[in-house]
């Protein structure tokens, strides 16, 4: 448990006014989500200031607001506790750390380009069925969602932790907070190489896991850039390896759709996918360190279930098959759920796919790539919806691939995709968040 008297240590904060002994609970920086007796936390985003909305929390049951914006307190609420920080996203990240400092327990971090969220989940199931266990939830891997997450620590035994990244330092700063005792890098991919400037570069920034890592990093050594890089990444950190093609530790044998052997234990995935075997690998690792027994590993990888908005399978009222995958897109995660689309039984298969962004300069090349994975798959019919997606429609039209649409953006499509599918198709939706496929999945569902 931590105090209000901690976070004015940790974070050099200024009592404003209330009682510096109240327990600091449940964590939120929304005031539609609190509860009685939460902490609210303040943040200045872009095109808002939370700092202006603590009497919403105070009215609505909050014990404690920590704000960095605040000179006055209105009389009405002097009877509560208010703390003023320099900084209200410093402070979580310092009051996370510090509170992490407090737990002697296993902490798993799971980054890479693609696969984190399926691979957390999966990790958690694993562990779920010997421990209790936190888990990151949503989208809560950044430099906001992670302290918010190591502060609902309670009495868990284990905690796994998502860690995403766009820029060199920002999973040192993570990896500095969470202190995880093993990691998992599940690939190198091209995610955010707009930023970074080349995949070479991408492995760099993953690799600053190991800066607060004590204990064994798990890592694809089927992944071509960490299977080059194996040797520097082993005088790097102790490693594990797992894989398919290149030897590793551990390694999936006797395939047979989602079932797979590793050890001579049989291993079923959840999904008939290699990047799901891939993941199961690691969950089965991960299980053998926190000395989870094989039959609880196998039941906990079969069991798992995934995020929202990630390969989430939905019926429509009209009977078609929808692969929800709209949270986020890189050229590998799209070859991924093709793969399990090209694997779904149906009539009409049909792929409606959103720009890539965060590619910079790259953006024709991996577009262009797109349309030649589209074609790959033989799809029945192709909808691009973006900017960027004109150079998939340009590969698609030199190929002479004729059955395509384009919307410039999601809100234009809604009617076009609606009148295109027809009971026994299965359709998978792919893009970047911003492209905002979700709301037509959303749209199709209530139809």
């Amino acid at each position: 448990m931590i105090y209000v008297k901690d976070l004015m240590e940790v974070c050099n904060g200024k009592l404003l006014c209330g009682d510096i002994n109240l327990p600091l609970n449940n964590f939120s920086k929304d005031t539609r989500l609190i509860n009685k007796d939460d902490v609210y936390i303040g943040i200045k985003g872009e095109s808002f200031d939370g700092n202006k909305f603590y009497k919403d929390a105070l009215d609505k049951g909050a014990s404690v607001c920590i704000l960095d914006n605040i000179d006055e307190v209105d009389d009405k609420y002097k009877d509560k506790t208010i703390v003023k920080v320099e900084d209200t996203i410093k402070a979580i990240g310092l009051l996370a750390k510090y509170k992490r400092s407090l737990y002697n327990i296993p902490v798993v971090a799971v980054t890479g380009s693609v696969g984190k969220t399926s691979t957390k989940d999966m990790i958690a199931a694993v562990l779920s069925t010997e421990y209790k266990v936190l888990k990151t939830e949503a989208n809560y891997n950044n430099h906001i969602g992670l302290p918010l997450t190591i502060l609902k620590l309670t009495d868990e035994d284990i905690l796994v932790v998502e860690m995403g990244m766009n820029h060199f330092g920002e999973l040192s700063y993570l990896t500095d907070i969470a202190r995880p005792t093993i990691g998992v890098i599940t690939n190198i991919g091209t995610a955010h190489i707009g930023n970074l400037g080349s995949r070479e570069n991408i492995m760099k920034a993953k690799l600053e896991i190991i800066e607060g890592l004590n204990g064994p990093l798990i890592i694809n050594n089927d992944n071509d850039i960490m299977h080059n890089n194996l040797d520097y990444i082993k005088s790097l950190n102790k490693v594990i390896t797992i894989g398919i093609d290149n030897k590793s530790d551990y390694m999936a044998k006797d395939i047979n759709n989602s079932t797979f052997v590793v050890e001579n234990n049989k291993i079923t995935s959840p999904i008939n996918n290699t990047a799901f075997i891939y993941n199961s690998l690691v969950a089965y690792v991960v299980g053998k360190l926190c000395n989870i027994s094989i039959p609880n590993i196998q039941k906990g990888i079969k069991a798992n279930e995934f995020t929202s908005n990630r390969l989430e399978f939905k019926k429509t009222k009209n009977g078609v098959t929808i692969i929800d995958d709209t949270y986020n897109s890189s050229l590998d995660a799209i070859k991924s759920s093709l793969e399990i689309l090209e694997k779904e039984p149906s009539k009409r298969k049909i792929a409606v796919v959103g720009d890539i962004l965060e590619v910079g300069d790259y953006n024709k090349e991996i577009h262009e790539n797109i349309g030649k994975l589209l074609l790959e798959n033989k799809l029945d019919i192709i909808v691009t919806i973006g900017t960027d997606t004109k150079y998939t429609d340009k590969y698609l039209e030199e190929n002479n691939y004729t059955n395509y649409y384009h919307f410039n953006n999601e809100s234009e499509s809604h009617e076009k995709i609606k009148e295109l599918l027809h009971e026994g198709d299965a359709v998978l939706f792919k893009g970047s968040h911003a492209i905002k496929l979700g709301n037509i999945v959303k749209y199709l569902m209530e139809e």
